[in-house]
């Protein structure tokens, strides 16, 4: 109960602060981000003390397959005890604010290192975007925990993928702090384990704190105006072609309108999907999708997701630009097709597979909640294609 207690009011706290964050978060980023940011990565990589393993090299450690197991257990199980059948949601990145038509074009005249995959050469790709919450709830926009999430599902790639139930797609992922919440599979059990029991604060307070988690949360995560208007990071490594790691990044170009109306009283529960549908009905949005080449293993792990890639060892180069055309994307039909869609990012081909123990539990995790979640609904899984039209 005592703990109960105070993670309620740490909670509630939380909330009111996100009520006048808008007019204090400005300030406040410019004063402590980026040397929060730095002071925190040089206790990461002081804690971490590097893993001995080459560029690109991964460790697949002794007990992942237990792990992963309790990692799915408690994940279906909260996804069970919060959503009715044939109201199921994801497990992760839950709320959908939207599902938006765009298209990828990749660059010409790469750097001969960067034309691999995807980017072996200029051209376009159809993509479903989705914008959402960080879950797992679906509560309204301004109690959220100021993180967003990104998945462009790229159609029309060709080449084998390494997860068969999508045949032509790749999909991309990404959140709005540029570390993930946990740094490692087993963090991400301890997580999951308080999330269950409604708890999630004291995975980083309880009896092993995460400190580290918690600041780099903090200093990132704030009140969100437009998921159009905000910069999206991969945190975990993929390959880029065989024997290169890369991590990747999605950066807003130009601007958007990011005012939450009706702070600091309580705005829309959904004014996250208003925001973005006034923007798209008036017009274009582009995101610079950039990519970071691993030259360091130590200061660059792949087996650690909360080390942040240092930019001065491997800047951010850009390779693509995503576009994202003025549109209608609100109707009950297209957010029904964005409810069912499953991203996975083993959706991919092989020049870009992912990589690090995070990524490996992904695989299983996003496969087997989405057929729970599917079938929870009594519906099919669907590989879209770029045609599908709701008007």
């Amino acid at each position: 109960m005592t703990l109960r207690w105070l993670h309620n009011f740490l909670e509630y706290s939380l909330r009111a602060e996100r009520r006048v964050d808008p007019w204090l978060r400005p300030a406040l980023d410019g004063l402590l981000q980026r040397p929060g940011t730095v002071l925190v990565q040089r206790l990461a990589l002081l804690w971490y003390r590097g893993d001995d393993l080459g560029l690109a090299q991964e460790r697949v450690g002794p007990d992942e397959e237990r792990l992963l197991e309790e990692v799915i257990a408690h994940m279906r199980q909260h996804m069970a005890q919060d959503f009715a059948p044939q109201e199921m949601e994801r497990g992760g990145n839950t709320k959908t604010h939207g599902v938006v038509r765009g298209e990828l074009e990749v660059h010409a005249d790469l750097p001969e290192p960067l034309r691999k995959g995807i980017f072996a050469a200029r051209r376009s790709y159809p993509a479903w975007v989705r914008l959402g919450g960080p879950g797992p709830h679906t509560p309204p926009d301004i109690d959220d925990v100021g993180v967003l999430s990104i998945g462009v599902k790229l159609m029309d790639v060709p080449g084998p993928k390494l997860v068969e139930d999508e045949r032509f797609t790749q999909d991309l992922t990404g959140i709005s702090c540029p570390t993930f919440t946990t740094p490692t599979l087993r963090e991400n059990v301890c997580l999951q384990s308080w999330s269950l029991r409604e708890l999630p604060l004291w995975y980083f307070l309880g009896p092993r704190p995460h400190v580290l988690d918690l600041l780099m949360q903090g200093l990132w995560s704030r009140t969100q105006g437009n998921p159009l208007g905000t910069a999206y990071y991969s945190c975990v490594p993929y390959l880029l072609g065989e024997g290169t790691a890369m991590q990747y990044a999605f950066l807003p170009e130009g601007k958007v309108d990011m005012k939450v109306e009706g702070l600091p009283r309580r705005p829309s529960d959904h004014y996250l999907r208003e925001n973005m549908a006034r923007t798209l009905a008036r017009q274009d949005v582009a995101f610079t999708m950039t990519v970071q080449v691993q030259t360091d293993a130590r200061r660059m792990p792949i087996e650690h997701a909360g080390i942040l890639w240092p930019e001065k060892l491997s800047p951010r180069v850009p390779v693509a630009t995503l576009r994202i055309p003025r549109q209608t994307f609100d109707t009950p039909a297209q957010m029904a097709f964005a409810r069912n869609l499953s991203y996975n990012p083993w959706h991919s081909i092989a020049a870009h597979r992912p990589l690090g123990n995070l990524n490996r539990a992904r695989r299983r995790i996003y496969a087997e909640l989405a057929r729970f979640r599917q079938a929870s609904n009594a519906v099919a899984h669907i590989e879209p294609t770029g045609a599908e039209r709701f008007d």
